[in-house]
């Protein structure tokens, strides 16, 4: 199969994906991850055997298995599309992670420190989105809800992906939109948008979270929009110790889902295994 055939079919397929109403951010990764495919494949056959060398290909480049195998989903559900099931490729077997990278880990101290950068340099809305995302746990993407009806009543309403959501909003929080909103002159509609009048996007947020981190002293590794919602994630079971109400709150269908969000540094498990004092 040609590479322009693919290519075009690659287009259908994210018109599919629309169709699903899947988010934005997951549309741009499946078409990113599928068409890196297609230059990699040339005008080579497409079968079995490609796919497969696709995946050593990937781990050649020293990806990580986490990675490759979110490489893989699109791939696949690319393959199904089209109706080649049989070049479908089997994910990497990774054992279930008991404890998260610390170089990846932001904690409350980095919190602080970033919203401490953010009003040193004036980027108010910056440190608006930072409070919001990380004082509900809301992702990037739900952000386009917090509007300024939202602020005034303590809740916004989340409809995405098929599913609708109510998320609570802290009082200290909606005062604090509603006084940006004022400042802005924004009487109505979401209140974190771009010079345009429209939602700011993930990718603008992205980037000046990056610049952020270079101001706040803080390795750029640990500072994107979905880190703020593990750190939500971690303080609120540390303080109340109900998974189940966690899972609610973050929207997740599937505790298991929840519990990734829960895992400790590797230094928290050394501690651990330090306390049952098996080596004499």
């Amino acid at each position: 199969m040609k590479k322009e055939t693919l290519s075009k079919l690659s287009e259908q397929f994210c018109q599919a994906l629309i169709q699903e109403e899947r988010s934005t951010g997951t549309i741009e990764k499946y078409l990113r991850d599928i068409r890196a495919f297609c230059v990699w494949i040339e005008d080579k056959e497409l079968s079995k055997e490609a796919t497969s060398k696709w995946k050593e290909h990937l781990l050649s480049k020293g990806y990580q298995p986490t990675t490759i195998n979110s490489m893989l989903s699109p791939l696949n559900g690319f393959l199904r599309f089209i109706g080649r099931d049989d070049c479908r490729v089997r994910f990497l077997r990774i054992q279930r992670r008991i404890f998260r990278d610390p170089e990846r880990d932001l904690c409350r101290d980095d919190y602080n420190r970033l919203l401490e950068a953010a009003k040193r340099n004036g980027k108010l809305r910056l440190q608006l989105i930072l409070e919001t995302i990380c004082s509900t746990g809301i992702r990037v993407s739900e952000l386009q809800f917090i509007t300024v009806k939202a602020a005034q009543i303590g809740r916004a309403e989340i409809s995405l992906k098929g599913k609708i959501r109510t998320i609570l909003l802290p009082g200290k929080l909606c005062r604090k939109l509603l006084k940006y909103a004022r400042k802005q002159k924004n009487p109505s509609g979401a209140i974190f948008i771009s010079s345009t009048g429209k939602s700011i996007s993930r990718c603008q947020i992205w980037r000046e979270m990056k610049q952020l981190s270079g101001q706040a002293g803080i390795d750029p590794r640990k500072v994107f929009p979905h880190n703020l919602r593990h750190l939500f994630a971690t303080v609120f079971y540390q303080t109340f110790r109900d998974i189940v109400k966690l899972a609610d709150v973050l929207g997740h269908s599937c505790i298991e889902t929840t519990r990734i969000y829960l895992l400790t540094t590797g230094q928290e498990h050394i501690q651990q295994l330090e306390k049952l004092k098996l080596v004499s």
